[in-house]
Parts: C-alpha cells; sequence; structure tokens
C-alpha cells in the first residue's frame, strides 16, 4: 500500500495542473492513507472498494480521480451540456451538500469550470430539478437515492438513462450508511439504469454483510482498500474529553451551569431520540439567552439544509441535534460537543466528536453525562 504520507506530485498517475492547484489552494500538502491508495486504482479504472473512517479524506478520494477521468475524456471529445460523466450518491442532505460544496471549489478553477455539477436531494418540487437539469445540463450529479431514482423513473423529456451512457465513475459514499437507512432497493434500481462500463467507488467506514452484497451487485472484480488508522487518529488530534456525574433530574441544572461558566461560541448537544431534540430545545430557548438555540434530528427533512447552513454561519449558537448530523458532517469552529446520555459504542463516539472540520485543527472538547449509578 502507498505510504500515507505521500506527496500528490508523487502519484503513479500524475494529476492534472489545475486540480493541482485547487488542492494546494485548500491546504492539503499531502494526501491522507485512503487518498494514496484510492485515488491511483480508480485511475486505473479500477473498481474500487474503500473501508475508512470518519474523517480519513475520502471526499477527495473519489472528487480528485473523478475529475481526472473527466479531463481525460475531453481531451479526445468535449462534454456535451447535457452528457452525466460521474454520479455521487450519498446518504443524506447534509453529507451531499459538503460534497457539493468540495466539488464547487474545484469548479471555480478557470480550467475545470466547463463542467457543471448538479445536486439532487429533494427537499424541493421534482419538477424543479427536471427543469434544472434540461435547462442548465449537467455533467456530474450528487444526489440522494430517493431523489436520484425518481428522476431516473420518470417519463417525458427528461430521459435520464440516455443522459447516463458514457458515464465514467459512480461514488456511493457512506455505502454502509446507505443501507443501515433503507436505500438497498433505491441503490439496486439506480444501478439498473447505469451502465455497466464505468468504473464505481465504493466508501464505507465498515464492511457489513449488506455492504458485501452490494459489491457483488454493483462492482466488478473490485480492489479491496481497507485503511485502519490507530485510534489515536481517528478522533481530532487535539481533542479534550471531559465527564461528569450528574442525576437525570439534575441534567438540565448542570447544561446551564455549565453553558454560563464556559466560553462557548459554538457548541453541539447530542440528545438520543427526536423527541428529546424537540423538547429541550423549546426549553433551552426560553433559559439561553447569550446564544441561538437550534434543532435538527431526522424527521426534519425539509428544514435540515436550511439549519444545518445557519449553524455553520452563526457567531454563536447552540446545536441540539440526533446522531442525524454524527457522520461524515464537517462543521467549523465547534468548541464543544456536549453529550446528554453516553454514546451507544466507541464508534457512535467516533463519530459524534469527528464533526469538528478537518482543517480547522483546533483545540476541541467532548463532555458527556453520566448517571451516578454508572460511577467505577
Amino acid at each position: 500500500m502507498p505510504q500515507p504520507s505521500g506527496k500528490w506530485v508523487d502519484l503513479s498517475t500524475p494529476i492534472s495542473a489545475p486540480v493541482l492547484e485547487v488542492i494546494e489552494g485548500l491546504g492539503f500538502a499531502k494526501m491522507t492513507p485512503v487518498q494514496a491508495a484510492t485515488i491511483p486504482l480508480l485511475l486505473g479504472y479500477k473498481d474500487v472498494a474503500a473501508e475508512a473512517v470518519t474523517g480519513s479524506g475520502k471526499t477527495l478520494a473519489f472528487v480528485v480521480p473523478l475529475l481526472e477521468l473527466l479531463l481525460k475524456r475531453k481531451r479526445n471529445e468535449e462534454w456535451k451540456k447535457h452528457e452525466i460523466g460521474a454520479v455521487i450518491v450519498s446518504p443524506t442532505r447534509e453529507l451531499a451538500t459538503q460534497i457539493h460544496d468540495v466539488l464547487s471549489e474545484f469548479l471555480s478553477h478557470k480550467k475545470l469550470c466547463c463542467f457543471r455539477q448538479k445536486m439532487l436531494i429533494g427537499g424541493n418540487a421534482v419538477e424543479e430539478d427536471v427543469l434544472a437539469i434540461l435547462n442548465e445540463g449537467a455533467n456530474i450529479l450528487v444526489a440522494t437515492p430517493g431523489r436520484l431514482q425518481d428522476l431516473f423513473e420518470r417519463k417525458g423529456d427528461l430521459n435520464l438513462a440516455a443522459k447516463v451512457k458514457n458515464l465514467e465513475l459512480l461514488v456511493l459514499d457512506e455505502a454502509d450508511r446507505l443501507l443501515d437507512m433503507g436505500f438497498e432497493a433505491k441503490i439496486n434500481t439506480i444501478l439498473a439504469y447505469l451502465p455497466r462500463q464505468r468504473r464505481t467507488g465504493l466508501f464505507s467506514a465498515t464492511q457489513t454483510k449488506e455492504v458485501k452484497d452490494l459489491m457483488r451487485a454493483g462492482l466488478r472484480n473490485p480492489v479491496l482498500v481497507s485503511v485502519r488508522e490507530k485510534a489515536t487518529t481517528s478522533t481530532p488530534k487535539l481533542l479534550q474529553n471531559y465527564y461528569i456525574f450528574v442525576e437525570p433530574e439534575q441534567k438540565l441544572v448542570a447544561l446551564l451551569e455549565f453553558i454560563r461558566t464556559q466560553s462557548i461560541k459554538k457548541a453541539m448537544i447530542f440528545f438520543p431520540t427526536c423527541a428529546c431534540v424537540v423538547y429541550w430545545s423549546i426549553a433551552l430557548k426560553e433559559l439561553v439567552s447569550s446564544m441561538q438555540v437550534m434543532a435538527l434530528h431526522g424527521k426534519m427533512r425539509s428544514e435540515r439544509f436550511r439549519i444545518m447552513k445557519s449553524f455553520r454561519e452563526a457567531g454563536s449558537a447552540l446545536l441540539l441535534c440526533t446522531d442525524v448530523v454524527a457522520r461524515g458532517v464537517d462543521i467549523p469552529e465547534v468548541d464543544w460537543v456536549l453529550q446528554w446520555e453516553p454514546p451507544s459504542n466507541a464508534a457512535a463516539f467516533v463519530h459524534r466528536v469527528a464533526v469538528q472540520h478537518a482543517r480547522d485543527r483546533k483545540e476541541m472538547r467532548s463532555l458527556c453525562c453520566y448517571p451516578q449509578k454508572m460511577r467505577m
């Protein structure tokens, strides 16, 4: 396996100058292990199934080869306005938006702006997406499974299946989560509309039986990549962990006192259920006047994007949430991750504390509340 500290210019298959310029502008001097292992394989027209922890740089691991494959085709034949060369399927709107934002950084380059991307994540009338594709065109689709399946199955002028006949790359991001959320049937429907002569990259934090079944259905002779970083690098390097023992009836008082005494600019509070998020967001909006209080959970399908955007842009805010935002989502400038109850397992803890943007490299703290009876 390639060395994890390899420089971008040392890749066996050279990266084009425009892509390298954007990477350097983003501040990524060296590749992460998953990038070093995966990018050469996808550029070598291999199907890849990559297992890597959250925060390991998976997005660039498929965005870079995606752009390189599109550029290579462009040198011989221009991409037409409505010709789709890459499809990225992501389990949630938040993750799809994040991928879209990363792609936007690259597509703003003067030599990459020839490629158009379209985000298809629902929350709007499907007819709006149809008109946008017909009027504006698209070479790259970033989509959630439900909306993408809907567009493939729609009759009429769109005929999305015809537009993907020259597809270069399909990416299934967070594949284990796609399956955990019940999207298996939708993914199989989408696969049926795609050409067999394509490359596929499957990225997953775990290799479950369901993920392996999906690999057999959607990938051809895939190369398996497993990047198992040490536990110390699975969480933010400057993470400080704290805990308190407090009885359930005293949690609110303890939380309010904690918020009052700490110089918190931005914090996330994880709750176990959607109902908890709703209940405590109503209470905290009345009790905390110094910060914005926002709520986000899995049942807020149409509002999640707006709330996440507001939290990212807020100067001082509390985000009360469930684990819907605990995996793969980058949120800058989070000072504290507060956990109303202990996470269900170690992996859930890692996902929660990994929400801080990987490029911030600033100190981050986590506080977990335990009941008195859990004292060791």
